[in-house]
């Protein structure tokens, strides 16, 4: 079975959510731009949690079959980047996240709406179990 982009993006909230990411987004950038159908993004609030929020999301995917193609940032924690090809992953510290501003700079992006959409159901039952 192959995983959708959209089934990589919303596996990557999962394992952000495991290590306490906050303002979590999925923006749909397929359209937009060529190499990439979503952007994800989070914050952490140390470089610390940054580095596990990234580990978290390489570990999961790994399991899954999708090996990271590329990370960026790792030793510093401030801004961490991951390439999965159809899915680019930004972990930031929340000053970096703001300096920058992606979801500024790809306003015209749609989010993912994780409370309408049923390919968001199974995630919504293990957030739940991860809040829990």
């Amino acid at each position: 079975m192959t995983q959708s982009s959209k089934e990589k993006s919303l596996e990557c909230w999962t394992a952000a959510l495991k290590k306490k990411a906050s303002d979590l987004v999925i923006l749909e950038i397929r359209g937009l731009i060529s190499y990439a159908d979503y952007f994800f993004i989070c914050s952490g609030r140390s470089d610390r949690q940054v580095q596990a929020i990234a580990q978290s999301i390489e570990t999961e995917l790994d399991n899954r079959g999708h090996p990271v193609l590329g990370i960026e940032g790792m030793s510093h924690g401030r801004w961490v980047l991951m390439d999965y090809g159809d899915v680019i992953v930004h972990i930031f510290q929340e000053s970096v996240r703001r300096f920058y501003d992606l979801e500024g700079l790809w306003i015209e992006a749609p989010r993912v709406s994780l409370e309408d959409d049923r390919t968001a159901e199974k995630l919504r039952k293990k957030r739940r179990k991860v809040t829990s």
